[in-house]
């Protein structure tokens, strides 16, 4: 079925359906800081050291669980837990909320490159982890409205 994403829930999906989902766009690949008082998430615009630029793509994404253990394991299980570590530009996200997918999305245009001439893809946005110091982290947080494309 063409738009699967209207008809079924996201427990329902096949896992082709479920990986179809992605955009793409590695902004959950985004490092974030949690504030220990609060819980509240910030995202940061660090990216993970196997997110490739160009083109979004995790170096090692069959392996990732491994190889960068805090890694989201994104299930139609563990949405609920981790749905806030993901940003509301999330296709998965959108959908777990009731919201639909919007017009940038390539299930939505047929188009891959629409994800970054809406300006979602993080590509060009940000510095790999291996070149910012820990201590520095806090200097990179972002606020969504500052990045194009986010609704």
């Amino acid at each position: 079925m063409a738009d699967f994403w209207r008809h079924k829930s996201l427990a329902e999906m096949t896992p082709a359906e479920w990986e179809s989902l992605c955009d793409r766009c590695g902004r959950c690949c985004l490092l974030k800081l949690e504030d220990v008082d609060s819980g509240e998430l910030y995202f940061t615009s660090i990216v993970c050291r196997h997110l490739q630029q160009p083109g979004c793509q995790c170096d090692c994404y069959a392996n990732r669980l491994v190889e960068v253990p805090e890694c989201l394991a994104l299930t139609p299980q563990s949405l609920p837990d981790l749905i806030d570590h993901l940003p509301g530009s999330c296709a998965y996200r959108r959908l777990a909320e009731g919201r639909p997918l919007p017009q940038w999305h390539p299930l939505i245009s047929g188009d891959p490159d629409t994800v970054a001439e809406a300006g979602i893809a993080i590509e060009g946005k940000v510095i790999s982890e291996a070149y910012i110091h820990p201590e520095q982290y806090e200097e990179h947080i972002i606020h969504w409205h500052q990045w194009e494309g986010e609704s």
